[in-house]
């Protein structure tokens, strides 16, 4: 095996380095830290002379190859053969289909601040795979992604199709690198999201054999139409004695899976659309045609898996800078859901905007109920999207206009991808998806089909064009159930799952376009639907249907990994009965992200809306640091969110260093005074949320006294440095 350097690239810190195989045409990627390049070591050829044991009786000519370079792109050609080595309903990863595939040529386009590289590998057959990476200046991670275009004469399906894979892990060791690689996941159900999973290699029964043989896969991802149900679109492999680690996460919000694998001395991961025996997915190309996958972000680092996920994460800032400008400042949202629960009227959303005349808060959002017909139940009418005339006597304009009038911009909630039993749009069967020949109905729900014109123009008619002709100026998308496998009406349920996923992400650009200044919120019974795409689709996500519960500060810090919390909108739900100290602990949690305050605020008295505004005013003066930062999180906390022990901290430090906000959190059995350390420098602190004594700075140590169980603290902290700043 004759391997060679085929080019090197530049991202920042990163050598993103292909290699060729001259024997076979075989072509991989690696990303690599520049500074530990000369850490990299020759690797071995073979598995004998450093297993003698194992070989001691074999035949003298046994030796077989210690690794072979893991293609850059992973296909399956239907009627060709599978995976060996035992790896049928395990993986359809590294099927010989990819032994047809031989490199051709590589191309680098420049285009403004944007670099790509596209490797085309051809086949005899005339198909050829193009493996896509590309990145603008100043980023320190790549967007990745293929291509399959049938270049031969008869059709050809496809039944494995990778966004992205990554091999050689870790060039940092000259053998298998044993107890030294970990698999970092993160786990998510509803209103528990982001649950950080970690585990070795040999915990998940990765090692290689003894000699190569035997596939080992660690397949993961979801099937449906709720992308971050079960785990989120993320996979990261750590070197944990190189301090290397490597990592991707995928924008898709349909089926989707990741692998781990392991079949010789070298780790891979990839991933992409879940494929035909995980996400019963093939798809069907004719002569001619083109597939291309959702991309994936990639990045590696000599640091923590936190400053990967920083990484990953700031690629999300170009699609957020492109949000409506009256997203640029982090408005504060008030939602009235967690006041009426479903029973807005005209009168109660009058007080509330009454009430709220004074405050920070731009957005006045209606949620769900505003369409309640007759039944009275706004969980199975909505559909048909007829405001109630009892609830909204003078028609949702004048309710719209009330809360223009009263300075804030109006918003309103749909479920809109779907229509509940007690609505009429439920009996136009066919305007639905359909499997097996009949609707798919789940939850009491049917779904719309964004691929039929008729359905489409319901839905412009009855969301776009009420949105417009009412004024409102924020849409929430709430989405409260999943399509499951698939759909009919393509070659595979999972194909029509694919292509109704393009659907949606077609309907939410045209709503784009007819209202360019409308702000979208992206929610999926909450945080069903917090990856890439639809993240960067809208202006802010629901992170959790977590409303009053105490743990929404541990979902809250945990999606810092996973998503930019400048677009993370997090409840705090208030009542007159709340404690001072209740109060404090729910609105600190919303500087973890986008402040959305809920509940009876009507009914506040004037010493509790003194703690309302004076959050919302140390909120406004920390924003900056929220929407361009980086986040640390430090504490002691239990296995439990439900029933959490212990305290936690998340530490943001400002893209510029000068300002630094602590959002600290005690839970049960908490201790009476916490230290945070805090970034390199003098720092003073210049405003704080919080009962009881008041933080202060002792070197480099943020030395908060905590009150009691379930408390909570905000402390916006300044560089001293920047007091002589010219």
């Amino acid at each position: 095996m004759t391997i060679e350097i085929l080019s090197e690239f530049a991202v920042a810190d990163t050598t993103v380095r292909y290699r060729r195989n001259t024997s076979d045409g075989r072509v991989s990627v690696e990303l690599i830290p520049t500074a530990l390049l000369d850490k990299v070591v020759v690797h071995r050829e073979g598995l004998r002379p450093s297993n003698p044991v194992a070989f001691d009786h074999a035949p003298a000519t046994w030796n077989p190859g210690a690794y072979v370079l893991d293609p850059l792109a992973h296909v399956k050609i239907a009627g060709d053969e599978y995976t060996g080595g035992f790896g049928q309903g395990r993986t359809m990863r590294s099927s010989p289909s990819n032994n047809q595939f031989m490199y051709e040529k590589q191309d680098v386009i420049v285009e403004a601040r944007r670099t790509t590289v596209v490797t085309r590998l051809f086949s005899d057959s005339g198909h050829v795979i193009e493996h896509n990476l590309a990145w603008y200046a100043g980023d320190r991670a790549v967007e990745v992604w293929t291509a399959f275009i049938n270049g031969g004469n008869r059709p050809v399906t496809l039944e494995m199709l990778t966004s992205f894979s990554l091999g050689g892990i870790t060039p940092f060791d000259a053998a298998d690198a044993p107890e030294k690689l970990l698999i970092h996941r993160f786990r998510s159900g509803w209103s528990a999201e982001g649950r950080l999973d970690t585990q070795s290699i040999e915990q998940l029964h990765l090692e290689p054999s003894w000699i190569g043989h035997g596939v080992f896969s660690e397949r993961f991802g979801q099937v449906g139409s709720m992308p971050v149900r079960g785990w989120f679109p993320f996979i990261a492999a750590e070197d944990k004695a190189a301090g290397v680690v490597w990592g991707a996460q995928l924008a898709w919000a349909g089926s989707w899976q990741m692998e781990a694998y392991r079949r010789d001395d070298f780790l891979a991961i990839s991933g992409g659309l879940a494929d035909r025996e995980f996400g019963h997915w093939f798809k069907t190309l004719t002569p001619g045609e083109r597939l291309t996958t959702p991309p994936a972000a990639l990045a590696t680092v000599n640091g923590s898996l936190d400053d990967l996920c920083d990484r990953l994460t700031r690629v999300q800032h170009r699609a957020a800078d492109r949000q409506p400008a009256p997203e640029h400042d982090l408005p504060i949202v008030f939602n009235e859901w967690c006041t009426t629960w479903g029973d807005p009227t005209h009168e109660r959303l009058s007080r509330i905007a009454s009430k709220l005349q004074g405050s920070k808060t731009r957005y006045l959002v209606i949620d769900a109920g505003w369409y309640k017909n007759e039944t009275g139940d706004w969980g199975s009418s909505h559909g048909d999207w007829i405001p109630s005339k009892e609830l909204f006597p003078d028609g949702l304009k004048a309710t719209a206009d009330m809360i223009r009038a009263a300075g804030f911009v109006p918003g309103l909630w749909f479920e809109m991808e779907n229509c509940g039993s007690g609505s009429e749009g439920y009996r136009l069967v066919d305007l639905h998806l359909k499997r097996d020949g009949v609707p798919i109905t789940v939850g009491g729900r049917r779904f719309w089909d964004l691929e039929n014109h008729r359905a489409i123009e319901r839905l412009s008619e009855r969301v776009i064009d009420l949105l417009e002709s009412c004024g409102f100026g924020y849409l929430k998308v709430d989405y409260n159930e999943t399509l499951g496998i698939g759909t009919d009406g393509a070659e595979s349920q999972g194909e029509g799952l694919r292509r109704h996923i393009e659907g949606v992400h077609r309907f939410f650009k045209l709503i784009r376009r007819r209202l360019p200044d409308l702000v979208i919120e992206n929610c999926s019974s909450g945080g069903h639907r917090l990856e890439p795409s639809m993240i960067g689709l809208t202006a802010m996500s629901s992170f959790s249907d977590a409303h009053e519960v105490v743990e929404i500060p541990i979902v809250a810090a945990n999606l810092h990994r996973l998503m930019l919390p400048r677009q993370s909108q997090i409840w705090a739900v208030l009542h007159h009965a709340d404690t001072d100290r209740r109060l404090i602990y729910s609105l600190a949690a919303t500087f973890l992200g986008r402040m959305c305050l809920s509940g009876d605020v009507d009914d506040l008295d004037e010493r509790q809306w003194g703690i309302v505004h004076a959050a919302e005013d140390l909120y406004a003066r920390a924003s900056a640091t929220i929407k361009y930062g980086a986040s640390r999180r430090t504490g002691e906390t239990s296995a439990s969110w439900r029933h959490p022990r212990g305290w936690q901290a998340v530490t943001r430090v400002a893209d510029d260093g000068r300002q630094a906000l602590v959002v600290l959190h005690a839970f049960a059995n908490a201790p009476a005074q916490v230290s945070v350390t805090l970034p390199e420098g003098a720092w003073k602190i210049v405003g704080q949320l919080g009962t009881g004594d008041l933080a202060s700075v002792a070197g480099n140590a943020l030395i908060a006294p905590v009150d009691g169980d379930f408390s909570g603290r905000a402390v916006l902290l300044a560089s001293t440095a920047s007091d002589t700043a010219p």
